[in-house]
């Protein structure tokens, strides 16, 4: 397998990766098109105007949400906006009817009033393995940001998913850091690419209520112990106040050849190429 990096958005048929910001994806697995955490408005620099971390963005959406073509399936990690945002999946929904939606059983009705009363909404738990569209599974993993919550009936509150469909396996990580029991089940999954978050986390923004995520040298150990032949990094460049310095990824990518790291470019397509 290699990664080859191409311009614009991907072409229908070829497997690729294109990141949509923070830790929004479209993914191309060469017959099936998945859409995963897309945040593609600016409803949280208006919720947030004027206030400390104000949520304006470092890059512009690379993709209007009206621009963006049919997915056969939007996966949805957690209900934090950057990940839930309704003004960009209702949208969706109302355009596509009958595409599914995979989200958290524990944010069942947060995601109803987000993304609409009409639209397919499938729940998944932690540690199940569903068939949403054929030939397409999706493996459901714990997250936890900062810590693992669960609500009242036992059920995650993040979630992270494992992607199998075409001879490629990619896990999305949604928001999380290393927690007891994740690395185990990353390796029994044993992904080809794994997308992780990057931005990491510290007492500061933990006390102005900004949980963390992992550091990219835990994502590296992440990747590495889930035997991925590819990390591709997110959460970072959205933000100004929950970002890296992308000069600390580059020259990690420079210098770590197991996994190798691959980051993602607003506006390019990281091309899988599958029999190299």
């Amino acid at each position: 397998m290699r990664i080859e990096r191409r311009p614009g958005f991907p072409k229908p048929g070829e497997p690729g990766l294109f990141w949509l910001g923070q830790a929004g994806f479209w993914i191309e697995t060469g017959r099936h098109r998945i859409l995963i955490d897309p945040y593609l408005s600016d409803s949280l620099a208006r919720k947030y105007a004027g206030r400390a971390n104000d949520h304006r963005r470092m890059m512009p959406p690379p993709v209007a949400v009206a621009d963006l073509p049919r997915p056969d399936l939007v996966l949805v990690t957690h209900a934090h906006t950057d990940h839930m945002d309704g003004e960009t999946l209702r949208p969706l929904a109302e355009r596509h009817p009958g595409l599914p939606f995979i989200v958290p059983a524990a944010k069942l009705a947060t995601a109803r009033e987000r993304i609409g009363s009409d639209a397919l909404l499938l729940p998944a738990e932690a540690d199940t393995r569903i068939e949403p569209v054929p030939g397409i599974a999706v493996t459901v993993f714990p997250a936890a940001h900062e810590t693992r919550e669960r609500d009242a009936d036992g059920r995650d509150l993040f979630l992270g998913y494992g992607i199998e469909a075409e001879g490629l396996s990619v896990y999305h990580s949604g928001d999380t850091i290393p927690f007891d029991g994740l690395a185990e089940r990353l390796a029994r999954f044993a992904p080809d690419i794994a997308l992780l978050p990057v931005n990491g986390r510290d007492a500061e923004r933990l006390a102005a209520g900004i949980p963390g995520n992992m550091t990219l040298g835990e994502a590296i150990d992440c990747a590495r112990q889930a035997g991925a032949a590819f990390l591709v990094p997110h959460h970072f460049g959205l933000f100004a106040f929950n970002t890296i310095d992308e000069s600390v990824i580059d020259g990690a990518s420079k210098a770590i050849s197991s996994p190798a790291i691959a980051k993602p470019v607003a506006g390019e397509t990281l091309a899988v190429l599958l029999d190299g």
